[in-house]
């Protein structure tokens, strides 16, 4: 009833209070307190509707409901005092992906992003948002980065046991093969003029991207450090289950684990994390954390300014044919998806898909939470690639290559192909085929 009050007023100036009438107030919990979001924000929508066929839930489900303007509308109708909180409204919050596709469509500017996050702390602090508990569990082992790296050998250990069936590892987007090992990463010695950040899940479970990360740079002529113990985690994961407390005190710990304000360029290759720390200044509101945040470069932007440097290929290379499946934050939330273009060119021929830089459903932990929702958009997205007819696709953060490669696709990082080419060094399979998890 709510979705067909959100379809048929959407654009009517009675949406809110014909939204509050179908709802039975017997069955409702209210708030202890507001949503408080930012007037401003949430009445910069129009709701035009330019948002809607970038929306990938409301693609999978053409629901109201699930469509940026639908989750404004029941949004207004919270802070007005004329709808309470029940299931179905948590479940419209819960349902976003929080790709910020919708951004980048809107004609209005309509921060999206910001209002979906504000109200999910809110619905955290109150109880009515309740992530699975093993979710809940995990992002308090986060900052703990020595547990993290234990915790993952005992599951690579578990796969090879045969414990952790591979059709339940490919539903959570699990590699087929998680490593028991690691390299130990070197920092170069002396002043360097960039620092690598190496995160928590990226680290633990896909340290060679970080390896070849190293070596391409290097190859450009830098001299690249690592940062301290408490740069464990970006608190990206927390900000999208709403615990944005937790998400300030990694903040805190990351930029003190760098040196605060000033320093070397801190250089991302998870476009999650990238766009977290650039973000902090935000977060925050501190006058040193908006400081430390214009000290972040995506791997792409950094290199886009020093491919010159880079050498040829290495004798007997190929240029690979290359489909680019842009990150969600690294296209709609930092805006730095071109860079990763200019970076590949010259060692790869980029074939571009054409679905204008949708969703593939990782959204984080969103395969855990929405996994019918996040399996729906993933087969959208695997169709785009195969029209596009590329055989390998390149995307620059980990659950996106996590994600699409427990379905089938090869897929790596950029920076990869980056380092085949020039080192002769071939990216190791994310994951392995799972036929249960081939069509999504």
């Amino acid at each position: 009833m709510v979705n067909d009050a959100l379809t048929n007023t959407a654009n009517s100036a009675d949406a809110v209070n014909n939204l509050s009438t179908l709802i039975n107030p017997n069955s409702l919990i209210k708030l202890n307190t507001p949503l408080r979001l930012d007037a401003d924000l949430l009445n910069a929508c129009v709701s035009c509707g330019l948002c809607l066929p970038h929306c990938p839930t409301y693609r999978a489900t053409e629901e109201e409901s699930a469509s940026p303007r639908g989750r404004i509308t029941a949004m207004r109708a919270v802070e007005a005092g004329t709808l309470a909180i029940d299931d179905d409204f948590v479940s419209f919050m819960e349902r976003c992906v929080l790709c910020r596709g919708c951004e980048t469509a809107c004609p209005s500017g309509v921060h999206f992003g910001p209002l979906m996050e504000a109200t999910r702390e809110a619905l955290s602090v109150s109880g009515h948002l309740r992530p699975p508990r093993a979710l809940t569990s995990g992002l308090g082992v986060l900052r703990f980065h020595r547990l993290v790296l234990a915790g993952s050998s005992l599951l690579a250990i578990a796969q090879r046991a045969r414990l952790l069936p591979p059709s339940l590892a490919a539903k959570l987007g699990l590699p087929s093969k998680l490593p028991i090992r690691r390299r130990r990463l070197a920092a170069d010695t002396g002043a360097v003029n960039a620092v690598l950040f190496t995160g928590c899940v990226m680290d633990a479970w896909q340290r060679n991207v970080h390896e070849a990360t190293l070596r391409v740079m290097r190859a450009a002529g830098a001299r690249v450090g690592l940062p301290t113990a408490g740069a464990a985690c970006c608190g990206a994961l927390h900000v999208h289950a709403g615990k944005l407390d937790g998400a300030k005190d990694l903040a805190r710990s990351v930029i003190e684990a760098f040196g605060g304000a000033s320093g070397p360029t801190i250089v991302v290759n998870s476009a999650g994390c990238g766009a977290a720390l650039k973000h902090y200044g935000e977060l925050l509101g501190t006058t040193e954390a908006v400081a430390f945040s214009l000290r972040v470069q995506d791997v792409g932007e950094w290199l886009a300014d020093h491919v010159d440097a880079l050498p040829t290929a290495a004798p007997g290379s190929t240029r690979p044919r290359v489909a680019v499946s842009d990150p969600c934050h690294l296209r709609h939330v930092q805006r730095a998806h071109l860079p990763v273009r200019i970076a590949l060119r010259p060692f790869a021929e980029v074939i571009e898909l054409d679905d204008e830089g949708r969703c593939c459903g990782a959204g984080g932990s969103y395969q855990l939470t929405q996994p019918e929702l996040a399996e729906e958009i993933r087969a959208q997205k695997i169709s785009a690639i195969a029209r596009s007819g590329a055989s390998r696709v390149v995307s620059g953060n980990p659950g996106c290559t996590m994600w699409l490669g427990a379905a089938g696709v090869d897929v790596c990082h950029p920076i990869e192909i980056i380092d085949e080419v020039l080192h002769g060094t071939p990216p190791k399979p994310v994951s392995r085929p799972v036929k249960e998890a081939r069509h999504g």
